[in-house]
């Protein structure tokens, strides 16, 4: 770094000092005010990044979780703010996007960069295109694209005129994207008609004629060619990318395009976090609470600045992600105050046949990444692969690593560490962070300017008013509790999109303490101010930051003649990778050999996705259930990660309490494996 580097969120507390008279003896005291005086704190990251509305705001925040309102009367649009740096941005020399994928990469060639000037051509040029085919302000345009510079293109275009954003990875199957985007009902499809994985190259276009045969409301296709050599076909009636983005007359329009200006809470995207029962949850994030929370995570949390401020050194903004994750809207929000973001697309392990963790390091070191993202089990498979750095290139311009997705491990935090240091960086920061697609954010992350310790989070967030409380609901300091915030953010759900009342978005987060948000992790706050996250405290399946309910994946199995029922955990806890058992009941006469696994795991894949693959599976006589009939999948869940069974379950609520048994035998041979 620049010797005269000053943190960012050194720089916005001197601001604080300099603006509003306001200074605090250390961050516990900064972290207090930003949740206690919530109108003062929101009021400050509006005008430390001088957010701009052509009308003016009469509140900053008035009533409660779930119904708090947010800068009532303010106007903006997400993609306005990104193209407010466009123009010094590229005056500086700087690209908006980097990007590789991995042919190019395996071949040598150089990354492809996308300019400032040329993304707003494109954005505005496909905008035109979106109108013409008409997309008004509300309409849905969805998503079927992996994470190139296209997506980012087609998401930008779509907001910029109000449209409703959603997005599935081209990875999963054609009944998991249909369970999200039919309650959307999209007017328009983005789609790609091929994908390459781990040096696979597959034809999606049957998958793109079967999204379109489900979906009634689709009155538009384009479809981005990836231009690979197989038989992709025609998928549905369409036009190309390049058509859409050639097309004379919206060329013309485009070079007077503006963004529309909308409310503050107009709707941005539409993402998916799956409970444990019924069909994906479509949540609703608008505009402003959207942007306003990514800026103060991305800037001030994980540090990283705008590329061509003088206090910068041309930052390059990298979080590893598919499509699929909130991390890719997390890496998109990087352009949001001018930081050029640099992705790939890709296996980041190499392929089956040729494993190679090298991957997105010598990625990294191509492109001059300063900020390298990715989740925790990244990590810890460079770690088990004995990863090299020193073999990767040169990795001199990394000066911070961020993790997510799961509990990232002291091991593997203390390998990067020691790799960074035999590179001659021995003060490398680990930027943790824990959050959900919820709210599309984070609770809790990183602060350069305090102590790392390896296993544990920094910091509670600025205006995130987290707790760990107990069986009690009373807040505790130093044992693990339910994860709460108590004060509301600007992120939080707008709605869950057709949810009747509010009614589901209610029992999803409000359900166990009215007017508090449950999480739903396991979380314990060390007296010193540090976090560390012990996995999900629900049933969700949460594979290495990609959730998934797990009623989806009952319905890929038990559709198979053979299964009779299923049940599903996933044990995620600090310093382990995730363990994910499945049990079946199988009908009479099948046994469960090596062709039956293979059977039930291609059909996981095919309907949801390879991630989403047990660790093991095991044949059990009955599936444990309520007197109702609900599976008891927490029950299991706590018994195998440790619990005894009397803490976990009331037999007397059970309707086949006898099979329990099983479980307590297995969960001797395998909790905490």
């Amino acid at each position: 770094m620049p010797a005269t580097y000053i943190p960012q969120i050194r720089l916005y507390q001197d601001w604080l000092a300099t603006e509003r008279g306001i200074r605090f003896a250390d961050y516990a005291a900064l972290h207090h005010w930003s949740v206690t005086d919530l109108n003062a704190f929101w009021q400050s990251i509006w005008d430390y990044f001088d957010l701009q509305s052509p009308t003016p705001h009469t509140s900053v925040v008035h009533g409660q979780m779930p119904n708090a309102k947010w800068f009532d009367g303010a106007h903006l649009n997400y993609a306005a703010q990104v193209f407010r740096h466009a123009d010094a941005a590229h005056a500086a020399g700087l690209a908006a996007i980097i990007s590789h994928n991995e042919s190019s990469l395996a071949s040598g060639a150089a990354a492809q960069e996308l300019s400032w000037p040329e993304l707003r051509r494109q954005v505005a040029t496909l905008a035109r295109h979106l109108q013409a085919s008409g997309v008004t302000p509300g309409d849905r345009v969805a998503a079927y694209l992996p994470n190139i510079p296209e997506a980012m293109v087609a998401f930008l275009a779509t907001v910029s005129i109000g449209g409703v954003w959603s997005i599935c990875a081209p990875d999963m199957g054609t009944a998991a994207v249909l369970d999200r985007f039919r309650q959307i009902e999209p007017k328009v499809l983005i789609a790609t008609n091929a994908v390459t994985y781990g040096g696979r190259q597959t034809d999606r276009s049957a998958v793109v004629n079967e999204l379109c045969a489900g979906l009634a409301s689709v009155q538009h296709v384009i479809i981005q060619d990836n231009a690979i050599a197989i038989d992709s076909g025609a998928a549905c009636a369409h036009i190309t990318w390049a058509t859409a983005l050639n097309d004379a007359d919206n060329q013309a329009k485009a070079a007077l395009f503006e963004p529309l200006n909308l409310l503050f809470d107009h709707p941005l995207w539409i993402v998916y976090s799956s409970g444990t029962t019924g069909l994906p949850k479509p949540i609703v994030h608008g505009h402003g609470g959207t942007l306003i929370v990514a800026l103060a995570l991305k800037v001030l949390h994980n540090d990283i600045g705008c590329s061509y401020h003088p206090n910068s050194f041309g930052e390059r903004y990298h979080w590893y992600s598919s499509t699929g994750w909130v991390m890719w809207n997390a890496q998109v929000s990087g352009l949001l105050n001018g930081t050029t973001c640099v992705i790939f697309d890709g296996n980041p392990g190499g392929t089956r046949a040729q494993p190679d963790w090298t991957t997105l390091w010598r990625f990294a070191a191509q492109t001059g990444v300063t900020f390298f993202g990715a989740g925790a089990a990244f990590y810890a498979n460079c770690m088990k692969a004995s990863v090299d750095l020193g073999t990767c290139g040169d990795l001199s311009s990394v000066r911070a690593l961020g993790s997510t997705g799961s509990p990232l491990s002291t091991d593997a935090q203390q390998w990067g560490t020691e790799q960074f240091a035999a590179l001659g960086q021995p003060d490398i920061w680990f930027c943790n962070i824990s959050g959900g697609t919820d709210f599309a954010g984070a609770f809790i992350g990183g602060n350069r300017e305090l102590p790392q310790i390896a296993g544990e989070m920094q910091c509670r967030l600025l205006g995130c008013a987290v707790e760990a409380w107990n069986e009690a609901g009373e807040p505790v300091i130093g044992e693990v509790g339910e994860l709460v915030c108590s004060q509301p953010i600007p992120s939080m759900p707008l709605y869950f999109w057709g949810d009747e009342g509010n009614a589901r978005y209610i029992s999803s987060y409000f359900d166990m303490y009215p007017g508090v948000w449950r999480h739903g992790d396991w979380l314990k706050i060390t007296e010193s101010g540090s976090c560390i996250i012990y996995g999900r405290s629900d049933a969700t399946i949460n594979r290495h930051g990609l959730r998934m309910g797990t009623s989806e994946l009952y319905s890929a199995i038990e559709a198979l003649p053979e299964v009779l029922d299923s049940l599903v955990v996933d044990l995620e806890y600090l310093g382990r990778e995730s363990y994910m058992p499945l049990f079946v009941v199988l009908r009479a006469g099948v046994l469960l050999d090596e062709a039956m696994k293979a059977k039930l795991n291609n059909a996981i894949k095919t309907a949801l996705s390879p991630r989403f693959v047990p660790n093991g599976i095991f044949v059990v006589a009955e599936i444990p259930r309520t007197l109702s009939g609900k599976k008891q999948e927490l029950p299991i869940k706590k018994l195998l990660l440790g619990a005894t069974l009397d803490k976990v379950v009331n037999r007397d609520a059970m309707a086949n309490p006898a099979c329990l048994d099983w479980y307590v035998e297995f969960a001797e041979a395998y909790a905490l494996r």
